[in-house]
């Protein structure tokens, strides 16, 4: 491993893209959930052995057997352990790299709390050992990798939209406009309307939902 590698990790509500800065896209790219089992055995009822904790797509495929959650809420981590196994999982599973011989960029949310941003930094640097963090906010790196350095950026993720005004790589936060309606509610309510039109969805539809 290249000492100079640069992790780029975006973590989002619904799902976090993990990959290298210099490639075109993202190595990996998993939802953002963590699942612990329902009840402890070794075995499964699909022959598959079950783990203590589960992360991203593998919930989908042991759904019956876990109580999943999402750390992340509307664009904000709120469960730092959950968030951990989130990481955990994004860097030696996923990347298989050894953070101690890279550099991390991690993309911020507009608004985040100064509280959150330093609990990420100091979670790259002492349970990871990364030789660098650094952390941009998302609009600024979205027009960045279109070449410009000035623009209005309207991001609309799976739980926040954002509408950031940029300036010469600088983003506004008292002219940041947030709202937390964005894709998850909209499949919320969209489920409503089938629902209202007569078609029956379980509660293993809602959750499957959630989980694509």
């Amino acid at each position: 491993m290249e000492s100079n590698k640069v992790v780029v990790c975006d973590n989002g509500t619904g799902y976090v893209k993990c990959g290298f800065a210099g490639e075109n896209f993202p190595t990996s790219v998993f939802p953002c959930v963590v699942g612990r089992p329902l009840l402890r055995y070794e075995e499964s009822l699909q022959e598959q052995e079950l783990t203590d904790i589960v992360v991203g797509a593998a919930c989908a495929d042991l759904r019956h057997q876990l109580d999943v959650s999402y750390p992340v809420t509307n664009g904000i981590v709120q469960n730092w352990d959950d968030m951990g196994h989130i990481w955990d999982h994004a860097f030696y599973s996923e990347l298989k790299v050894d953070p101690s011989e890279c550099k991390i960029l991690l993309t911020d949310p507009p608004l985040n709390p100064v509280k959150n941003r330093e609990q990420m930094i100091e979670t790259m640097f002492e349970k990871y050992n990364f030789s660098g963090v650094f952390i941009q906010i998302q609009a600024v790196l979205s027009l960045y990798a279109q070449g410009l350095l000035t623009g209005l950026v309207i991001d609309s993720g799976d739980g926040v939209t954002h509408v950031v005004p940029v300036v010469d790589g600088y983003s506004y936060p008292h002219l940041t406009k947030r709202m937390n309606v964005a894709g998850r509610h909209i499949t919320s309510y969209l489920v409503d309307l089938l629902s209202r039109r007569g078609y029956s969805l379980t509660s293993y539809h809602l959750k499957m939902l959630k989980l694509l």
